[in-house]
């Protein structure tokens, strides 16, 4: 009797062209293991990504903009859903796996930092192999996820999480929509952000922008995701007009937002915070979780603290740093 997932993997041998990838011909998963009954193989990648604890870490974790007053503002995890529903739509529009696509954008950021790219950029310097968000993506569903023992995802859900940035190595087209959905997710609700935060008035964006892709969020999602459809052939692309607009869009957001002195005041603290519970901990590995202590003995105590330190949320920074380094009040009794 055939199964749920063998009548989805028969259904999409229709739904699915050729130039995407159907799960019955996945290259596997780094250990081998039964298949389910109900759900294909990258339907699993999704629930394990979704019910693991760095995904649920990251609705405490920095988008843009550090501890801002007010519940409206992104996090990492409203970026990463945001990401996951752009590129779905573009997924099914162009008959390319929407659970591999959906498994990759769900993945792509669980090895971000605190603090958002500011946080990165301080471990990149303390950590003497370099951190890159992207990578520390693969490693926590790899090597530090369910106890050590990783996510043990399909090939393809793993190369999609490790190039959704640079595009190396090369991985499927589905991967190439997840890489474009974020960029299409941050410049837009970034923009928003920027907006809500008056840091931005409306219509301060340059005129092409509101012309050529739109003058509300919506508006401009739905312009480029719309543009990147009709334009894709058996790559994926935009127009050129679009892309033009799109590339002035987000030097705008470089310039104005993600430079901006304002937003970015308090950015200056955070590799100081950082360095400090790092160095706490690579000086007494003692003091680390046991999970943290066995990487410490495997791989060594720097490569330890900082995949500790990198898997914090915001707040549970500042309640360690609180903890580790600021006198506490008493009183005589």
């Amino acid at each position: 009797m055939e199964t749920a997932r063998q009548a989805r993997e028969r259904l999409e041998e229709l739904l699915v062209s050729p130039r995407g990838v159907r799960a019955a011909e996945s290259q596997g998963r780094q250990r081998p293991e039964p298949e389910c009954e109900l759900r294909t193989c990258f339907q699993r990648d999704i629930d394990r990504i979704i019910h693991c604890k760095s995904f649920r870490r990251l609705k405490h974790k920095t988008q843009v903009f550090l501890q801002p007053e007010g519940d409206h503002y992104r996090t990492r995890l409203t970026h990463t859903l945001e990401v996951a529903r752009i590129a779905r739509t573009i997924s099914r529009a162009l008959m390319l796996n929407e659970d591999l696509t959906e498994a990759i954008a769900l993945g792509h950021d669980l090895g971000h930092t605190p603090f958002g790219h500011a946080g990165e950029r301080a471990l990149n310097e303390i950590f003497p192999g370099g951190f890159r968000h992207y990578e520390q993506s693969l490693r926590v569903v790899d090597r530090l996820e369910k106890d050590g023992r990783g996510l043990n995802l399909c090939q393809e859900t793993r190369i999609g999480i490790l190039n959704h940035t640079t595009g190396q190595p090369r991985g499927s087209l589905e991967a190439d929509v997840v890489r474009m959905a974020d960029k299409i997710a941050y410049i837009n609700h970034d923009l928003d952000d920027a907006e809500r935060a008056g840091l931005l008035a409306p219509g301060e964006e340059p005129a092409v922008i509101r012309e050529q892709i739109g003058t509300r969020n919506s508006e401009r999602i739905n312009a480029i995701v719309t543009d990147v459809i009709r334009s894709s052939g058996e790559g994926l692309g935009m127009s050129p007009a679009m892309s033009a607009a799109v590339e002035e869009f987000t030097a705008f957001m470089y310039e104005y937002v993600y430079k901006n002195p304002v937003a970015k005041g308090e950015e200056g603290k955070v590799g100081n915070i950082l360095y400090s519970i790092w160095e706490y901990y690579v000086n007494r590995p003692e003091k680390l979780p046991e999970d943290y202590r066995a990487i410490a003995a495997e791989e060594g105590i720097e490569r330890a603290a900082t995949d500790y330190v990198s898997g914090m949320t915001d707040k549970y920074v500042m309640d360690v740093y609180s903890e580790l380094f600021i006198p506490k009040s008493w009183q005589v009794r």
